[in-house]
């Protein structure tokens, strides 16, 4: 069973691990222009990180015409990613000449 699964559109992937949930959704689906300030950003976790660590919530609401249940169902994501990720894992990965961003 998967622990973890990607929800960007209607992908639903499944992933034993959230570092290879985040390569998924870095390598595999298009970049998400963020609302706010039109940076071009890898959609999912990536996505949700920089909008609210780059912006305020009021800004994030207003782009996205967003509620605040949006808001606490993005903070609770990226706060569990956070919380379990290897985050530098995922990054060496990424940074690997097979897997390296465009």
């Amino acid at each position: 069973m998967s622990g973890w699964r990607c929800g960007i559109g209607d992908c639903e992937q499944g992933f034993e691990d959230v570092e290879s949930l985040i390569i998924h959704q870095t390598t595999e689906h298009d970049k998400h222009e963020c609302q706010v300030c039109g940076t071009l950003i890898p959609d999912g976790y990536f996505a949700i990180r920089h909008v609210f660590d780059e912006h305020t919530r009021a800004q994030y609401v207003r782009a996205y015409d967003a509620d605040s249940a949006a808001v606490r169902r993005r903070e609770e994501i990226q706060a569990e990613v956070e919380a379990t990720a290897d985050l530098n894992a995922v990054v060496d990965q990424l940074d690997t000449p097979s897997k390296q961003i465009e």
